[in-house]
């Protein structure tokens, strides 16, 4: 019996041999035998233990070389016709067939050129490809590996299954929270010419969908702020038109509060128009000269009726001669008054703001750095990074009573933009704040 399977095995090995041989002949010949001889490898244990049963069964001690040649035979016909073990194992394993198919088209060099991240899935939706946008993107999508192992998303596998099923153009939406929250509008579709190959793209719609949030909350705050002084600015009317028709002294109260609200609203108004005036101008750097030392000191002057009635001392240090610096003198006005004016406002009663000016040496790109140094209460460290932003506050009533709109950082944030200079906060709870405006060369 085991010269019986020797001399199948030599068979077996000299079959192997002849379609090597048999592969330089021609490409179809050259894919048959790559087939046939995957399949063989595949199957090798398989088939020794089929030949082995058979042996056994007819009891024979040796085997002719024809008997042996026909029983090969057989057990090769029924080995090319049931599965081999690898995939028996991994039925989701990239196919060899699929694998050379795509390596040697032109797939790859198409996806490659796409700026949006792509997948090239064979036809057991196992990934074969990925361009260089999709390694960046989402590096844990692993050649080799099939794409259910990946993703969690239900409703883009789907799609890729339906798109195999149908041939039809798939979109869906994938929504991922980690590592953060992103949003890409998911595209499957067969590639022409390559039956059951899958080109999955993704392209982003994150920024798309933080812009709309950004300006849904825009508008919501716009509507609050304007609400609630209109809303008093009604009640205070209705009063007067009614009870408080003929009492004096209630109605110049009235008054006094109504023109407060009135004014409130068109502060808000203005900040607003401010806003979007810079930010349509924001990609455009102004080309005017501006004496920095002598803005401050005018700002300075401006500010200070309101710095005496908060009890608050302004003191500057600047240098004597001028200090120029391109940009917009108006916006720059609009930046250090902004700035001066929280100082006081929030700096605490009988308190000081410090205001300097001090050049930058050469190995910065920043040219001038302005210093405004408040000694109040802070502010924690978890609001500083948001302070920036649109209608932010850190205590919304403090901010109302005090007339501010919330709007007055992120005018300063989109001028200093536009200037090509950077803003820096530092505060501490008890230590009060310390805003930096840096200015380019």
């Amino acid at each position: 019996m085991k010269a019986g399977i020797m001399q199948v095995l030599r068979i077996m090995q000299r079959q192997g041999s002849s379609f090597m041989a048999d592969k330089a002949q021609s490409s179809t010949v050259s894919a048959l035998v790559r087939r046939l001889g995957a399949r063989l490898l595949d199957r090798l244990t398989l088939m020794i233990a089929i030949l082995g049963v058979f042996l056994a069964l007819a009891g024979l001690d040796y085997v002719p070389p024809l008997a042996a040649a026909a029983a090969y035979a057989l057990v090769l016909a029924l080995g090319l016709l049931i599965p081999g073990a690898s995939e028996i194992a991994n039925p989701l394993s990239i196919g060899t067939d699929a694998s050379h198919t795509i390596r040697d088209s032109a797939v790859r060099q198409l996806t490659d050129a796409l700026p949006d991240p792509c997948l090239v899935l064979d036809r057991r939706s196992s990934i074969v490809h990925t361009n260089p946008a999709a390694r960046q993107a989402f590096p844990h999508l692993l050649s080799g590996n099939p794409i259910a192992f990946s993703v969690r998303s239900p409703a883009m596998l789907s799609a890729i299954e339906a798109a195999r099923r149908t041939g039809e153009p798939q979109r869906v939406e994938l929504h991922q929270t980690v590592p953060n929250e992103t949003w890409h509008k998911v595209s499957v579709a067969e590639f022409a010419g390559e039956k059951g190959v899958l080109i999955v793209t993704l392209q982003s719609l994150t920024d798309q969908r933080r812009l709309d949030s950004m300006r849904t909350d825009f508008v919501a705050n716009v509507s609050h702020e304007l609400r609630t002084p209109l809303t008093s600015l009604i009640g205070f009317i209705d009063t007067l038109l009614g009870p408080a028709a003929n009492d004096t002294a209630n109605r110049e109260k009235f008054l006094h509060i109504m023109r407060g609200q009135a004014a409130r609203m068109s502060k808000l108004i203005d900040d607003l128009l401010s806003l979007s005036r810079i930010e349509m101008r924001q990609h455009v750097r102004p080309t005017g000269k501006v004496d920095l030392a002598g803005l401050l000191r005018e700002v300075s002057e401006g500010l200070q009726i309101q710095a005496t009635e908060a009890k608050v001392t302004v003191s500057l240090a600047l240098p004597e001669q001028e200090v120029v610096t391109v940009g917009d003198r108006d916006e720059l006005y609009e930046v250090f008054e902004n700035l001066m004016e929280n100082a006081v406002k929030y700096g605490g009663d009988g308190g000081e703001v410090e205001v300097a000016l001090v050049p930058l040496d050469g190995h910065t790109a920043y040219r001038w750095l302005v210093s405004v140094t408040d000694h109040g209460p802070g502010v924690e460290a978890e609001h500083v990074p948001r302070l920036t932003e649109r209608f932010y506050r850190v205590d919304a009533d403090a901010s109302r009573q005090k007339k501010g709109t919330g709007l007055g950082l992120a005018i300063v944030k989109h001028i200093l933009a536009r200037h090509h200079g950077a803003l820096s906060i530092k505060s501490q709870p008890g230590q009060g704040t310390r805003v930096e405006v840096l200015l380019a060369r």
